[in-house]
């Protein structure tokens, strides 16, 4: 990917009286906890470099306390950076005024919240036509885009009801409606779905992908769940500390886990339904006459086994291009699957 929304360079955030200072005098060897009891300053956020490609679901992923959520915030400036860099459609958030970081908020990135943020006293219409409204919108125009997204997150019929009488579910679809009102060209979701009960958290996550396809929108989401930044995330980054210590796919980081960290989230996964053709392909020399069998670079270990289990004879792999990329047969599947408990997986991907 090389179309980028969001660049962002060497962030920090410090909470205390004098963060600048205390930003530019952290040593590299220097902990967390040794900043807070020499220092006495949080650092929350630590020389963060990372960048979102149009269209694309990037989750931040970690627990709490690793800085996810003030990241997410950074990049809007709901929270002030100390220092970096955030380059939005190639423009320096960090170097706006108020003015400019006004209408950056209203028109280009959108922040869905944890909490469901909705105004009790009003309709569920004029809740997610409030975003227009503070835009200066016209009320019938406005009320006439709320129901055309209303539509499109499946709550027509509930338009003239009040939050209070909408399980946690619809919601949510609210505040992400409100969120999509104003046609945003980014969504920054911090915790999105972290008070739903598994059900509609499922149903949530699975809606979201559904709104995607049909959207398109670059998308920053933040979570404490492994498997649901797998199920979502075009890539992840994971936190720690207020660092990101690996950035990659979910097939990557599954793969491939850089240290013990992240291989604690990962040891749980269901390899079989992340892990790719591409994990597991050995190379090829020369072109196969069994392309015309050939199946996709993207094709779930799961459904690798099936093809492979029987016969000797490998499987042609072929990229997005229809090229020749690899091959799979019987045993780099075997293996792929006999290496799951040790985490130890072929060098593919």
């Amino acid at each position: 990917m090389t179309d980028y929304k969001i660049a962002c360079t060497g962030l920090w955030k410090v909470f205390g009286a004098t963060p600048e200072r205390i930003a530019a005098s952290i040593t590299p060897e220097m902990t967390r906890t040794e900043v807070l009891e020499q220092m006495g300053h949080v650092l929350a956020v630590r020389d963060v470099s990372f960048d979102v490609a149009e269209g694309e679901i990037f989750c931040v992923m970690g627990l709490s306390g690793s800085g996810k959520s003030t990241l997410i915030r950074c990049l809007s400036r709901l929270i002030e950076p100390t220092r970096g860099k955030i380059v939005v459609n190639g423009e320096d958030v960090t170097q706006m005024n108020e003015t400019r970081l006004r209408e950056l908020r209203r028109t280009t990135m959108s922040m869905v919240f944890q909490r469901f943020g909705l105004f009790s006293h009003r309709r569920v219409i004029d809740n997610i036509a409030y975003g227009l409204e503070v835009q200066g919108v016209p009320k019938e125009k406005r009320l006439g885009k709320a129901r055309e997204v209303l539509e499109l997150v499946e709550l027509h019929g509930w338009e003239n009801h009040y939050p209070h009488e909408l399980s946690g579910g619809m919601q949510q679809r609210v505040g992400l409606a409100r969120a999509l009102a104003v046609n945003p060209e980014v969504l920054l979701c911090d915790e999105r779905f972290s008070a739903l009960d598994p059900l509609i958290r499922r149903d949530m996550q699975n809606e979201l992908i559904r709104l995607q396809r049909n959207l398109q929108k670059t998308i920053v989401f933040s979570t404490h769940d492994f498997l649901e930044a797998i199920k979502l995330g075009d890539r992840i980054a994971i936190m720690k500390d207020g660092e990101i210590v690996q950035v990659g796919t979910p097939e990557r980081i599954v793969a491939h886990p850089v240290n013990d960290y992240v291989r604690e989230f990962t040891k749980d996964v269901p390899r079989v339904k992340v892990l790719t053709a591409r994990s597991v392909m050995k190379p090829v020399h020369t072109k196969s006459e069994l392309i015309g069998r050939a199946i996709a670079i993207d094709t779930t270990l799961e459904a690798l086994i099936p093809l492979t289990v029987d016969s000797d004879e490998g499987v042609p792999i072929i990229d997005s291009d229809n090229n020749l990329v690899g091959i799979v047969d019987r045993k780099s599947v075997m293996l792929a699957l006999a290496d799951e408990a040790s985490g130890m997986l072929p060098a593919g991907g």
